[in-house]
């Protein structure tokens, strides 16, 4: 079986925090623009108007002229036509002979300047209710035998010109925001780009075995080698780990068990040498207690390489039979001592399926040996063997004390029958077994027989015969 550990979430997303910092990006852009535009309209149009009001009042300007008995002025429409195309505006005038106002708006606000030549001077004012841009030109004329300064100023609201920086700032407004519509995806595909290296190479390390502890050379960008370099030396430490802790579980194992061993066969011999009825006593006691360490300390390691071969799982064909068959084989001694009979069937052809033919043996083994050890002397375990819906079901039937109506789930850890205390156990045989079906895909149930005794059934996926 897998086991996937999931990474602690951080509460945020690469991808979404890529995908909100181009929009926010993009936002303060289109905010950017609409401002720059209005800002560059108000200009560009505030900058035509200057120039048709400065040709404007040039033209005022050299429409006066001296005559026998003063001066001639006449004010040139082609000029205010000029001003009219700017828009719906109004105009304002003023014609002044040094300090002395001759025609057009007295108060019309004066220059901060005195122009000089024919150059304009341009300014704006508030006047009345209105906002004006104003030019004012001075030119000298021949009046009364001297030169005198005329000054004329030439004023126009701003209306057309507010219009047009509207307008064109509203025309920036609609662009900036298709803009910022074709931000999202924009975004998305960005996102998509940037994190499309992340993703391939959390594939790649995805798509591999569980044996393979290869060092990733998967092509990544120069950001992501860190992270590449980072894995790898995780790999390298996780390979070395699990080499120590494949050799400490096999070096455990024969330690532990030989020197059992040989305590046992110590202890046997000197019970059958003495006659002392409190020796016999203490010998059988250290028996029961050496077998249930022996039983424990066996257990205990089969259930660490079932754990160990569940994460390095990778499964090849496997006869079951023929291995049912070699398990029996080996507890044939234990059952004669007891004069119990193993009746097999459905051993005798091969039956293959996909798996671990370690874990698998280590299963049988426990499931044979509960029937063994809570049957009956001179009773009989029935082994069937048979292949049904795709399925292949190894089913192990014993005549001994069965199941209590008490117990529940047998299959946790350390739980033992409620009447089973006497028989030396360490409750870990159905957990192995249970573990190991399910690292093949299969399932395993034990429940009480019709008669006397308990049904374990072990059911695994039928690899496909070789005629198929």
């Amino acid at each position: 079986m897998r086991r996937f550990l999931a990474a602690r979430s951080t509460g945020f997303s690469l991808r979404g925090r890529l995908v909100w910092q181009f929009v926010a990006l993009s936002l303060v852009l289109v905010v950017a623009l609409f401002f720059a535009v209005r800002l560059a309209a108000e200009r560009a149009s505030r900058a035509s108007q200057d120039a048709v009001l400065g040709a404007a009042v040039i033209a005022v300007a050299d429409a006066i002229r001296p005559v026998d008995d003063g001066l001639a002025f006449d004010l040139p429409y082609a000029a205010f036509s000029m001003l009219g195309a700017m828009g719906n505006e109004r105009i304002f005038y003023s014609l002044s002979i040094g300090p002395r106002h001759v025609s057009g708006y007295e108060d019309l606000p004066p220059p901060p300047v005195p122009a000089e030549a024919l150059s304009p001077v341009f300014y704006s004012a508030d006047y009345g209710v209105n906002r004006l841009r104003l030019a004012s030109v001075t030119r000298r004329v021949l009046l009364e035998d001297s030169l005198r300064e005329v000054t004329v100023v030439l004023g126009q609201t701003r209306y057309g010109q507010a219009l047009i920086a509207r307008d064109t700032a509203r025309i920036a407004a609609w662009v900036g925001m298709g803009f910022l519509l074709l931000a999202v995806p924009m975004a998305l595909l960005a996102a998509r780009a940037v994190i499309g290296p992340v993703d391939l190479l959390a594939e790649a390390v995805t798509r591999r075995g569980p044996q393979d502890l290869r060092p990733v050379r998967h092509p990544a960008p120069r950001e992501l080698l860190p992270l590449v370099g980072a894995l790898n030396g995780f790999i390298a430490r996780l390979r070395g780990a699990l080499q120590m802790a494949e050799t400490f579980i096999f070096e455990a194992a024969h330690r532990i068990r030989t020197p059992l061993s040989l305590v046992r066969t110590e202890a046997e011999i000197a019970l059958a040498e003495t006659s002392d009825e409190a020796t016999r006593i203490r010998l059988r006691r250290m028996l029961r207690a050496i077998g249930e360490s022996s039983r424990s300390a066996s257990q205990i390691l089969d259930h660490a390489t079932v754990l160990y071969r569940s994460e390095q799982f990778e499964p090849e064909p496997v006869d079951l039979a023929a291995l049912a068959a070699g398990v029996l084989r080996a507890l044939e001694p234990v059952a004669e001592m007891r004069e119990i009979a193993f009746v097999a069937s459905g051993l005798d052809q091969p039956v293959r399926v996909q798996g671990d033919g370690r874990m698998l043996e280590v299963a049988l083994r426990n499931i044979l040996d509960n029937a063994l050890k809570y049957s009956h002397d001179e009773g009989r375990i029935f082994v069937a063997l048979r292949r049904q819906d795709g399925r292949t079901e190894l089913t192990v039937e014993d005549e001994g004390r069965g199941l209590s109506p008490d117990d529940g789930d047998l299959s946790g850890r350390f739980r033992r029958g409620s009447n089973v205390g006497e028989i030396v156990g360490s409750g870990l045989g159905l957990t192995i077994i249970e573990e190991a079906a399910t690292a093949h895909g299969g399932s395993f149930s034990l429940k009480p027989r019709a008669e006397k005794g308990a049904c374990a059934i072990l059911s695994l996926p039928s690899s496909p015969s070789p005629s198929a």
